[in-house]
């Protein structure tokens, strides 16, 4: 890997374009490299993680309306929408919109987390949608998918996005992009004129994870993959995009990062190295924010030793500085102990998690969001009482780069009411790599199956699952079939402007 130094320039030094970051990340897609086994294999994992959840939420609003919007948009050959018949094409972006939102309704697929959060198998839609609509076969789409995930963790590792209130889905229109670009064999003037474009119209504030989330928040990275399509297929066209980008005086880094006097380092692979950043992200086991996946398993695991809650006096978590502000009390959001708060609201409060993975000692993700879950009393008496509180040595942990030091969970403290207390700490989730139960195929499979369950036929299950797991051998017109098809699957009646 070689790290490169990202810094604003004034208009008159006019920096070449072969020294800009969009340039770097465009050789990096353009480079015909091979694909490592063990990152083919992982790609596989994550195109099945991503049929898992989207199977689980194909019946919800949000998911339901994107795709409803993107059957006003039939084209032929197109690409298939998740539920819909393999027949029922649309064109690729609208695919990519629709999938995208399926995928990340439930918030309950992978992630990277270093100075910007991530959730990665949102590259796939957009990668996986082109795919389909050109007739690509599955070894360029692995190919593909690897340089999303590359040039999307190598982005997370160097630029903070959060900490200046700007949402993570910035660094997902140009990976997608890339993803593209690698996926089309296009040459790198085009590649970074696309990266340049899909990043600045994938620049929005956080306030879609702040406050009374919506259901914007699974609609916001699906925006990012469409535009990451439109931007492509601009540039093929030969048009350009704002440049320099991320340097520019009026640029990304001097208007909505740190300004100009601000320098970031960006690794990315060297010329011919492999691409293998996806080996370095994790799915969940749970379906919620991910900072909440070790926490939930330590408080199954507290919650089984405990026999009468109401006599705890008070809960206090020790984490890293996001887990406190982002999903804990730091975040001063008052809708995340209210009953009456939305599902996205919820799966971010990890004080309402904790609570209901205590009590029931398992998390579910229907039961343990039901509006009569939430609004139970004695659960609401016991999330009143919990607290988090950040600790350098957590937030330490949780940027370092050590495998062996990386931490995503905390420390938790459990006073009662006689005065005796219950200390435990998880550092991992038990999916995560490094924890108890690493997730490998068969886990992903177990997933696909039972978030599938009574929702796509046993057969369709099988069809899909066979596909997938021969991924790079497929023909276009078999990857064209890389989907699902719900039965009964119903239309809402919805009305908009389409």
């Amino acid at each position: 890997m070689i790290d490169h130094e990202v810094r604003t320039y004034k208009s008159s030094e006019n920096l070449a374009r072969e020294d800009q970051l969009a340039w770097k990340i465009a050789e990096v897609a353009a480079a015909d490299v091979a694909v490592d086994p063990a990152v083919e294999d992982m790609v596989i994992n994550r195109v099945i993680d991503n049929a898992s959840v989207a199977a689980a939420s194909v019946r919800r609003s949000a998911p339901t309306h994107a795709r409803e919007q993107a059957q006003t948009h039939p084209m032929k050959p197109g690409a298939p929408v998740f539920g819909l018949s393999l027949d029922e094409t649309v064109s690729p972006e609208w695919a990519a919109w629709a999938n995208g939102v399926a995928v990340r309704e439930l918030d309950f697929h992978d992630t990277f987390l270093a100075k910007e959060y991530s959730h990665p198998g949102d590259n796939i839609p957009p990668i996986l949608a082109v795919a389909q609509h050109k007739g690509i076969a599955g070894a360029d789409l692995v190919r593909g998918i690897a340089t999303g995930y590359e040039i999307q963790v190598d982005l997370v590792k160097g630029i903070c996005l959060h900490e200046h209130k700007i949402d993570h889905v910035a660094h997902l229109g140009p990976s997608a992009a890339a993803g593209i670009g690698t996926l089309l064999h296009l040459p790198t003037e085009v590649i970074f004129q696309a990266v340049q474009q899909a990043l600045h119209v994938t620049t929005a504030t956080r306030q879609s994870r702040k406050g009374e989330i919506s259901s914007w928040k699974a609609h916001a990275p699906a925006f990012a993959g469409k535009m990451a399509v439109e931007s492509v297929d601009r540039a093929m066209r030969g048009e350009g995009a704002p440049n320099p980008i991320y340097e520019g005086e009026d640029g990304v880094i001097a208007w909505l990062l740190s300004g100009p006097e601000a320098r970031y380092t960006v690794p990315l692979p060297a010329k011919g190295e492999v691409k293998r950043a996806i080996l370095d992200t994790y799915t969940k086991e749970h379906s919620a924010e991910y900072q909440a996946q070790a926490l939930i398993d330590l408080a199954r695991k507290i919650g089984a030793q405990i026999e009468d809650f109401s006599k705890i006096r008070k809960v206090t978590i020790h984490t890293s500085h996001h887990t406190h502000n982002v999903i804990g009390t730091g975040a001063n959001d008052p809708q995340k102990m209210d009953p009456k708060a939305s599902r996205e609201t919820l799966d971010h409060s990890i004080m309402y998690i904790f609570a209901v993975a205590m009590e029931d000692q398992a998390w579910h993700h229907e039961r343990s969001y039901a509006p009569e879950r939430a609004g139970r009393p004695e659960t609401v008496e016991l999330w009143h009482k919990i607290e988090t509180r950040e600790d350098p040595e957590w937030t330490r942990r949780y940027h370092s780069t050590d495998p062996d030091e990386m931490a995503f969970g905390g420390r938790v403290e459990i006073e009662f009411e006689d005065g005796s207390t219950l200390v435990d700490e998880l550092a991992v989730a038990d999916a995560h790599p490094n924890g108890a139960r690493p997730f490998a195929r068969e886990n992903y499979i177990e997933k696909f199956r039972t978030l599938a369950e009574g929702i796509i036929t046993e057969a369709e299950q099988n069809r899909f699952l066979d596909l997938a797991q021969n991924l790079s051998s497929l023909s276009g017109e078999e990857v064209r079939r890389l989907s699902f098809t719900v039965e009964g699957l119903a239309h809402s009646g919805s009305k908009g402007i389409f």
